[in-house]
């Protein structure tokens, strides 16, 4: 498994000095009572903003963290930066791209009609990202001057650095409730490495693990009922889905299995987060079956329709409590990116507070690619990202695609995790899906079609 390059690039110990001539009118408000803001640009990436925390002029150089703190961050694969720098062009030059940055004093958008911002400058860095791919790059840390007016001229704090940040690509050939193939990606090969078997488990509980292998059903069925609920009740209900992920010689090296039902919330027609349904991810470990993470699902209501979500790591016992990873929200219409990203000041949707190690530790049963593993290496940075779809869709416009850090991944156990983390979330679009509305044939019960 040879992972695939990737550069990341990031902006952080962002801070802000402004003059005490520089003050704005009456009418405004001052930037030591009023959050500062900024506004970054890499060409053909989406612009990201980001609260510039204002540091008094007379204060010391920026003072010295022990962490990163992140503003904003861009994942290149190797199209992006041969793009940026001019190698997939015919008309190439040699001009090296450039990052911006537009820094701003007051709120941002309007308040009561009228526009508070005001544009204190722009910041121009210039990237050598071809070097970048090969070690950890600082274009920029420190001080800059921002503005024309020399008396009142501002000064801002950033980081801006790249580093190489290789990953495992894996493309789902289909939709997960379809049993497809996984292929793993690295430029135009494209290697099968997983299949995936999609199952209804039976309502009787000597059955609901028939995904399973039998030597392992009982201690799998041990760890469904203690995180999950049958919660078996008349009415609108989705229940018993599981997908199996196999490795090539057909052994099963992780499972996600829905452990509570999505149920409609009393008089809705929605699953509300009150009443969320759940999945739980099983890995192989010491001969049985281990609880690994632990997702959660409902409906967002409000004109933002959603797919909201919360995941987390779970200990190997039952009582314990979970690290929260990851909880947002996904687009139910057009999809979105489910990110797992520790930079070292939180994870991207974790709440703050979350332990900064991970109790779960890894078989090493299919071999060792020689790359660190949880709890060993240090919990922070990428850690995956799995682009999914809109409801409705079936995989056909773009079937599922996960990318994982190679610090997260020693072993193919390591991997298939994280793919049947990522098709539990993609079945979660179906069954979030409105009550009013049907499901697809595949995602029906056998005895459910006949009606």
């Amino acid at each position: 498994m040879d992972p695939c390059p990737f550069v990341r690039l990031t902006v952080g110990d962002l801070g802000l000095k402004i003059p005490m001539a520089a003050k704005p009118a009456r009418s405004a408000v001052h930037p030591s009572s009023s959050p500062c803001f900024c506004k970054i640009k890499l060409k053909n990436f989406p612009l990201q903003d980001a609260i510039v925390p204002y540091i008094p002029s007379e204060n010391a150089p920026f003072p010295d963290c022990s962490s990163h703190t992140l503003a904003a961050s861009f994942d290149l694969c190797k199209s992006d930066l041969d793009r940026l720098n001019g190698k997939s062009s015919l008309f190439s030059t040699s001009k090296k791209p450039q990052l911006r940055i537009s820094v701003y004093s007051g709120r941002r958008g309007a308040s009561c009609g009228v526009n508070s911002e005001r544009l204190l400058g722009k910041i121009s860095v210039q990237l050598d990202l071809a070097a970048a791919e090969l070690k950890p790059v600082v274009f920029h840390n420190g001080w800059i001057n921002v503005g024309k007016k020399k008396k009142s001229m501002a000064q801002f704090h950033m980081n801006v650095k790249a580093e190489p940040d290789p990953r495992f690509v894996f493309q789902f050939d289909g939709a997960p409730e379809c049993s497809p193939q996984v292929f793993q990606l690295r430029g135009n090969i494209r290697q099968p490495v997983f299949t995936c078997k999609f199952n209804f488990r039976a309502a009787d509980r000597n059955q609901r693990s028939r995904s399973l292998p039998s030597e392992h059903i009982s201690a799998a069925r041990g760890w469904l009922s203690s995180f999950g609920s049958e919660r078996e009740r008349p009415g609108k209900e989705r229940k018993g889905w599981s997908i199996t992920i196999h490795n090539l010689s057909g052994s099963p090296v992780a499972v996600a299995s829905m452990v509570t039902p999505f149920v409609a919330g009393p008089g809705s027609d929605r699953v509300t987060r009150s009443n969320s349904g759940c999945w739980l991810i099983l890995r192989p470990g010491d001969g049985t079956w281990k609880p690994w993470g632990r997702l959660e699902a409902w409906r967002e209501r409000g004109s933002a329709d959603g797919l909201g979500y919360r995941f987390e790591l779970v200990h190997n016992s039952a009582a314990s409590g979970g690290i929260v990873l990851a909880e947002s929200t996904l687009s139910c219409s057009k999809g979105g990116k489910f990110v797992i990203d520790l930079n070292g000041n939180g994870a991207t949707g974790m709440k703050p507070g979350s332990a900064a190690t991970s109790p779960v530790c890894s078989p090493r049963s299919s071999g060792d690619f020689g790359y660190a593993l949880w709890p060993y290496s240090l919990y922070k940075g990428f850690v995956m990202s799995a682009k999914v779809e809109g409801e409705g869709h079936s995989g056909k416009i773009a079937p599922l695609m996960v990318e994982v850090g190679v610090q997260q991944v020693n072993c193919m156990e390591d991997a298939a995790a994280f793919v049947a983390l990522s098709a539990a979330l993609d079945l979660s679009m179906d069954a979030c899906r409105l009550f009013s509305h049907k499901l697809r044939k595949e995602l029906c019960p056998p005895q459910d079609l006949l009606f």
